[in-house]
């Protein structure tokens, strides 16, 4: 199977191999979910941040997407959601987030919830996996894009998935949540 070409630059220097023959790079959690058409490539973990891999593998930052996960409460009931936004913007938690949890303060979930509760590594979460009570809110930019480098659950690896493939999810949400990055 070839790489096409957007995918390949999404991926750098990096080399893609097909993630559903590959599926010891994801997390066991991603492993069922796979979109048929996603690719994975093998990182450092010392790369797994955006930053750090853009840099040393010349990942293009547009191509790139992060995922943050956030909670408030509203009458006492927890209300979690991972959010994914393009690594040149930053999810606007504290406005469109905020409304669309319906709660007067969201915060980010704290790394060790985040990790037991998504069953990933931190610095590795993807929007793919997570548990089914949580919401996924993609930024429209991100379900807009031909391919994105997104978190595979570990920090040893990334997926290389289309736009669409993760606005398709069955518990996302495609929304505006993005804010030009600081």
């Amino acid at each position: 199977m070839s790489v096409p070409a957007e995918a390949q630059r999404v991926a750098g220097d990096l080399e893609l191999v097909p993630a559903g023959e590959n599926a010891h790079l994801v997390a066991e959690t991603v492993r069922t979910v796979l979109p048929e058409s996603s690719w994975t490539l093998e990182i450092d973990s010392d790369l797994a941040d955006t930053q750090a891999l853009v840099d040393a593998a010349h990942v293009p930052l547009d191509g790139s997407a992060n995922c943050v996960v956030v909670s408030g409460k509203r009458d006492g009931a927890e209300r979690v959601a991972a959010c994914v936004v393009l690594a040149t913007t930053r999810a606007d938690v504290n406005g469109a987030v905020k409304r669309l949890l319906d709660v007067r303060k969201a915060s980010f979930l704290s790394m060790e919830r985040a990790v037991e509760e998504s069953g990933m590594e931190y610095g590795g979460i993807t929007p793919l996996g997570l548990p089914e009570g949580w919401r996924v809110l993609v930024d429209s930019a991100v379900a807009a894009s031909d391919w994105v480098l997104i978190g595979s659950g570990v920090r040893t690896s990334k997926l290389v998935v289309r736009g669409a493939d993760l606005a398709a999810l069955p518990n996302a949400e495609v929304l505006d949540i993005a804010l030009p990055a600081r």
